[in-house]
């Protein structure tokens, strides 16, 4: 199941964009083949004008957002992290983000980066004095706290749409229950129309042994014959109906279903 099929990615936006004001630390989320499942939240001008803009820097920053793990450096020299989205051992996909700076930054570093990309160094380095300076440990902190909440919301909606197929397929249940009980009632009316006719022959079979006299008195057993087994089948089919009463009744109050 992909993470699209039960999460909802407007609230998983929400969060995403809460944090990075709170963190000034970027986010984007991926699902488990790496396709992006939300924007880009509180990129800088220097990652998505200048490094994304690039073709060859494009090409190494989905290539970072793909393959990171944990906390680590990206090819342009920010600090960036991934957390995993894992329901029940299952890997859903993750949610990165960074693009801060854990110190200040070599601006030689920097303008040597951008001439590797086809880049202005002089755009890029002024793009550079943009981008957020914070301490590895603060964006260690950060990454843990989105990692955290961000699972908490996948396990929620999963849960949440997971009651919500079985409720669906409990009715889709019973309506099928409330279906069958409707043709069974429809056919205790054939049994009813048997009962009737077995009577019928038994009363019938009972007069001409009468009318035979002696000569009838094998037709007469037969007759009797008949006439309990007519009565067998009364009593079974009125017990049939009975219970068959008694369940409609029970579904009825679950599903509103009238038979």
């Amino acid at each position: 199941m992909n993470i699209r099929e039960f999460v909802d990615l407007k609230k998983l936006e929400e969060i995403l964009t809460e944090w990075s004001k709170a963190t000034g630390m970027a986010a984007i989320a991926l699902d488990d083949k790496g396709e992006y499942i939300t924007g880009e939240i509180g990129f800088t001008d220097f990652c998505t004008k200048y490094t994304r803009g690039s073709a060859e820097g494009a090409k190494r920053c989905v290539k970072c957002d793909q393959e990171g793990r944990d906390t680590y450096f990206c090819h342009a020299g920010l600090m960036d992290f991934s957390k995993d989205i894992v329901l029940d051992g299952t890997y859903y996909g993750k949610v990165i983000g960074g693009q801060i700076l854990p110190k200040e930054p070599e601006e030689e570093k920097f303008r040597k980066i951008a001439e590797e990309l086809g880049i202005d160094p002089d755009s890029y380095v002024e793009a550079l004095s943009k981008v957020p300076v914070s301490s590895e440990e603060q964006i260690r902190m950060g990454a843990e706290l989105l990692g955290m909440v961000v699972n908490l919301l996948v396990e929620a909606e999963y849960y949440k749409n997971k009651d919500l197929s079985v409720n669906e397929k409990a009715a889709e249940t019973f309506d099928k229950v409330a279906s069958y009980i409707h043709n069974i009632n429809a056919y205790t009316k054939n049994l009813d129309k048997l009962e009737k006719n077995q009577k019928i022959l038994a009363l019938n079979a009972s007069i001409e042994s009468a009318r035979a006299g002696e000569a009838g008195r094998g037709f007469a057993i037969v007759a009797n014959k008949v006439g309990s087994l007519a009565a067998d089948f009364g009593a079974c089919n009125h017990q049939i109906k009975d219970e068959l009463e008694r369940l409609t009744d029970a579904v009825g109050e679950i599903t509103g279903y009238n038979a």
